[in-house]
């Protein structure tokens, strides 16, 4: 069985997540729009796990909406809120080292006259909190940020940049997809209007997430048709994934320290062990920055990140660069962090999870270390 160390890219189903979704599948099959006892039972079901992801992020249950995942909730944010406030055109301030799922909606926006202003980062991948404050318009209407990287971890200062935004009255989106269940994500700390959950990276199946949409912050939907989720969003509700990123977020809420502790002591086990077992420098992107505890992006010397991987078949890992016809074609990130195409052609992002093993670590590092051996 080959070692996971691509907790980033997606997570295992949690077995307690499976058993809630067997149990919905089974026993509320009913429609929750409707007024029979199988469809108030399902509906039941859809409360109960709206309250559970709501504390877990410290929000009132009226405030989360289900959506398919991180992709869609990002979109129903950020397309929601410049379409709805189209009277004239707006503005909306994204940064250099943000997902596809925010790049490509405010690249979207632009062909409907939307001005959309890139921020930049350092070299650990935090982004300049001066220059979002001098990039805010009179027309601005959005600023979204991430709350932490995926690939490098680098956790972004996000109370900092929404107490900016709310003195210029400018609406704040975060995507917490990669922060959720490894740190604590909590959105009056914080002080976000907006931000999205992806249910494959906290342990519940892919297809299901929400957005979180403080009280009072009104979106055009995207989807249309039927009154379901409050109006917000038409089609009818997926209860059994619902129900599952639910028992997911149960699972987080509590137990956050206890988890991040532990992504903390792996994650620092294998990049030692690394350093031991390689009788070269390893570097580390993001290492002077606050990071999530459990990724580690590593630049190996002298190989290819992808020649590493395929050496090394007992690991499951990703890359931050491709190599093609000789040309190194960097990540959106670490070109954004301005990291040396050299140095980028051996980038490797290892990310572990809470079911990840101090054995499987030694392992890893054992098999990586082989691999890059081999390659010299």
């Amino acid at each position: 069985m080959p070692i996971y160390l691509d907790y980033n890219a997606t997570t295992p189903v949690a077995p307690e997540v499976c058993q809630a979704i067997s149990e919905s599948l089974q026993l509320h099959f009913g429609n929750p729009s409707s007024s029979h006892s199988l469809g108030q039972a399902a509906k039941a079901s859809i409360d109960q796990a709206r309250a559970q992801v709501a504390a877990m992020i410290s929000a009132n249950d009226d405030e989360i909406l289900f959506t398919s995942g991180g992709s869609e909730s990002n979109n129903m944010a950020i397309k929601g809120l410049l379409h709805r406030n189209a009277v004239e055109p707006g503005h909306l301030i994204i940064s250099a080292i943000e997902h596809p799922a925010t790049v490509e909606p405010a690249n979207y926006l632009k062909q409907w006259g939307i001005e959309v202003t890139v921020v930049g980062c350092d070299s650990n991948g935090v982004v300049n909190v001066e220059e979002i404050e001098d990039a805010i318009q009179p027309n601005t209407q959005l600023v979204s940020i991430m709350h932490a990287n995926n690939e490098i971890g680098t956790i972004q200062p996000i109370a900092e940049i929404s107490a900016i935004c709310r003195q210029r009255g400018v609406l704040f989106h975060t995507d917490a997809a990669q922060s959720i269940g490894k740190i604590r994500v909590d959105v009056n700390e914080l002080g976000v209007d907006l931000l999205s959950i992806a249910g494959h990276k906290l342990y519940a199946p892919k297809g299901v997430g929400a957005l979180y949409i403080r009280s009072g912050v009104e979106l055009e939907k995207l989807v249309h048709g039927a009154d379901h989720e409050r109006g917000r969003r038409a089609g009818t509700e997926n209860t059994p994934y619902w129900v599952g990123l639910g028992k997911a977020a149960e699972l987080i809420t509590g137990t956050i320290d206890q988890r991040s502790s532990h992504l903390s002591r792996l994650r620092c086990a294998l990049l030692d062990r690394l350093g031991e077992l390689i009788d070269a420098p390893l570097s580390v992107n993001g290492n002077n920055a606050s990071r999530l505890p459990n990724t580690l992006s590593v630049n190996f010397p002298n190989i290819i990140g992808s020649e590493l991987l395929a050496a090394s078949p007992g690991v499951c890992a990703s890359t931050g660069a491709a190599c093609h016809s000789g040309e190194t074609k960097l990540s959106a990130t670490l070109a954004a962090i301005g990291l040396n195409p050299e140095i980028a052609k051996g980038t490797v992002r290892l990310t572990v999870g809470t079911p990840t093993t101090a054995d499987e670590i030694s392992q890893a590092a054992t098999l990586l270390a082989k691999g890059w051996k081999s390659l010299q």
